[in-house]
């Protein structure tokens, strides 16, 4: 029973760990995709919440029902051979995209907030990296296992912490001039491009399960937390609004209150979240390209980190601005057949 609980939990955690990124963590996701909307972001985040209970489930009991060795072998099924390549295939230059980016980000962390070089947070995590992911699906696993909860606790503390505020009832209040159509089109976007990425991990780790109920279970609570994480931060968020908005990291808004020490550990906890996104989505990577052209995946692991590097010196926000919009319509579409394709769960 313990072990069945530990499996559960260690799905449930990388499933979080893998959604949840840099984005989340400074704010800015949620901000844009939910706050800003106002009280109707309550009702788009249990939205958001079903879809990444349903979809997350759904997709990893596919992924163990035909033993994927990568998400290229569900997008096939998803779309048929060719289509399911070509969506593939695109999906690997999104990955690339989000990793670089990550990357970047994780340097920009060094710069800006530990005042050290860009170089050294680039190359500290290319090492760490390597490390984890050379080891497996295991090794990752336990990368979440032991963040996720941290991320846990301090999304917590800043609820906790803003939950005295006389402004804490904001989130039931706050009106917003923008149409319905966007505001919930708004969940769906969200939802849609983080499980369209996530594929490259959510899909190795459902064929790699011991059996489906530890799936349903590992997904359907990590989907959950992922959606209590999100209503935490709404609340959060809705008691500085709309001065909030005026930050790039909106967090940091309610973090700087909290003493220099929490500080340092949200630094950490952004870095950490950076880091497990970087690590899922080169190792999906990794298992694609082994899987296109049987090149052996140490090889291929080192060229990514090398690619990645290369590409990492144009910037964080440059690479943002540029890469994240052109994601949107195809994780709708991907979305779009995943909600509709019929199979036995």
């Amino acid at each position: 029973m313990l072990r069945h609980f530990g499996g559960v939990m260690r799905i449930a955690f990388t499933y979080i760990g893998t959604i949840v990124g840099a984005g989340f963590a400074t704010g800015q996701e949620i901000l844009q995709f939910f706050t800003k909307y106002g009280s109707m972001a309550t009702f788009t985040i249990m939205l958001a919440t079903i879809l990444f209970i349903w979809i997350g489930v759904k997709m990893m009991v596919m992924a163990y029902d035909m033993k994927a060795k990568s998400y290229e072998d569900l997008n096939r099924m998803l779309f048929g051979p060719r289509i399911g390549s070509i969506v593939s295939l695109f999906m690997m230059v999104i990955l690339f995209g989000i990793s670089t980016v990550m990357l970047a980000g994780a340097g920009s962390v060094f710069a800006e907030q530990l005042h050290m070089s860009y170089q050294t947070g680039l190359l500290l995590t290319l090492f760490l990296s390597y490390l984890v992911i050379s080891r497996g699906i295991g090794a990752i696993m336990t990368v979440n296992t032991i963040i996720v909860p941290i991320m846990i606790l301090f999304s917590g503390i800043i609820v906790w912490h803003t939950s005295s505020s006389p402004y804490a009832g904001n989130w039931m209040f706050l009106t917003s001039d923008y149409s319905w159509n966007q505001i919930w089109l708004a969940p769906l976007l969200y939802a849609a491009f983080n499980l369209s990425t996530a594929q490259a991990v959510l899909v190795p780790l459902g064929a790699a399960a011991p059996n489906k109920s530890v799936l349903y279970l590992g997904a359907g609570i990590g989907g959950g937390i992922i959606g209590l994480l999100l209503i935490g931060a709404h609340i959060a968020l809705s008691s500085q609004m709309p001065g909030v908005t005026q930050f790039e990291i909106p967090m940091a808004g309610l973090v700087t209150k909290l003493g220099y020490a929490v500080q340092i550990i949200y630094i950490l906890v952004i870095y950490c979240e950076i880091f497990t996104t970087y690590i899922a989505d080169i190792y999906g990577l990794t298992l694609q390209l082994e899987q296109r052209s049987k090149i052996h995946n140490k090889f291929i692991l080192v060229l990514l980190l090398a690619l990645s590097y290369i590409v990492s010196q144009i910037g964080f926000k440059v690479l943002l601005s540029a890469l994240y919009p052109a994601f949107g319509m195809i994780s709708m579409v991907w979305l779009g057949f995943m909600v509709w394709k019929r199979r036995s769960m």
